[in-house]
């Protein structure tokens, strides 16, 4: 049988034992020989059906198809597809394995892309990352110190968030350096200040900080960090900023940060531009409030208010 068609058979096979709602040992079998076997591409399916039926026993047949794969990457698993699907199966199951996630935090996987290479191992570096948080791995910190300065913006990026995920004060003062010294990806940045305020509130003035005086990207993804750790000295702050500014998707990113910090200052402020402000600052504030429209109470009264505006393109909104 050609390749193409081996392939294509062993895909066949995998989604009919998705659709099935229990296991047999056969079945548990010929996803074993898939995970041992060289067709990287059938792995990620593979292990979501891991994933749904807890099947725990395959772990050390993945682990061993992940070490396998880390040699000659470009070729036995291109994209770093399958290494990722199999990190990811041990980080979902909660069966952390500090070897495998540490193998993977540091593996660099360079392919060629018309006359050039780019490295596709970032998103398993990032997700390795969260994994040796998940093992208690005890020098973790050090590791992600070190993706912090990762040349692929992904990684940096996966180690912010993991830094924040580890609930670890410790790793403050990496996050307030990465801070200090700027990054030029903004997803970067909006990683830090999440986990700066997730790991304390007593953050929130460096966060502020690039609120008021960061560019206005920046002063953009700081304002959502607020909102979203519903920090409420920050209300007066975003406010202030949404009225310097005449960047009109600046303000309705600003108006969706306050809306997020769900604190009575800021809802009768939204609902105060939603009755009385000129109509393109009603919008924004409807979109905004739009967080609200599962919560009965809050959206009868924003109803209410459109009813009484009387304002077709309000109406037209509430009603999407």
């Amino acid at each position: 049988m050609a390749k193409s068609r081996r392939l294509e058979a062993t895909l066949e096979a995998v989604k009919a034992i998705g659709r099935l709602e229990t296991l047999g040992a056969g079945e548990i079998e010929s996803l074993r020989k898939i995970i041992r076997g060289k067709q990287p591409i059938a792995i990620a399916p593979t292990t979501k059906i891991i994933i749904r039926h807890s099947l725990i026993q395959l772990i050390p047949d993945m682990v061993t198809a992940f070490d396998r794969m880390l040699v000659n990457g470009a070729d036995t698993d291109p994209n770093c597809k399958a290494k990722w699907a199999i990190a990811n199966t041990l980080y979902q199951l909660e069966k952390p394995n500090a070897d495998l996630f540490l193998s993977g935090i540091r593996h660099v996987q360079p392919e060629p892309v018309w006359g050039k290479t780019i490295d596709t191992a970032p998103p398993l570096r990032s997700l390795c990352a969260l994994g040796l948080v998940q093992a208690n791995y005890s020098t973790v910190l050090e590791e992600l110190a070190d993706l912090l300065a990762d040349p692929e913006h992904d990684a940096r990026a996966g180690a912010a968030r993991a830094v924040g995920y580890s609930q670890n004060p410790a790793g403050i003062p990496l996050l307030r350096l990465k801070v200090l010294m700027g990054d030029a990806e903004p997803q970067v940045m909006s990683e830090c200040f999440i986990a700066l305020l997730k790991l304390s509130g007593e953050q929130a003035p460096m966060v502020l900080c690039a609120l008021e005086s960061g560019s206005p990207a920046l002063q953009e993804l700081a304002a959502i960090a607020l909102g979203e750790a519903r920090i409420p000295e920050a209300f007066p702050a975003i406010k202030r900023q949404w009225q310097r500014t005449r960047e009109t998707d600046l303000r309705g990113s600003f108006l969706l940060a306050i809306a997020t910090l769900r604190s009575e200052d800021s809802m009768a402020f939204l609902l105060d531009q939603l009755e009385r402000g000129n109509l393109p600052d009603a919008k924004d504030a409807l979109i905004a409030l739009d967080i609200y429209r599962n919560t009965t109470e809050i959206w009868q009264q924003i109803i209410r208010i459109i009813q009484f505006r009387e304002n077709a393109e309000l109406t037209a909104m509430s009603m999407r």
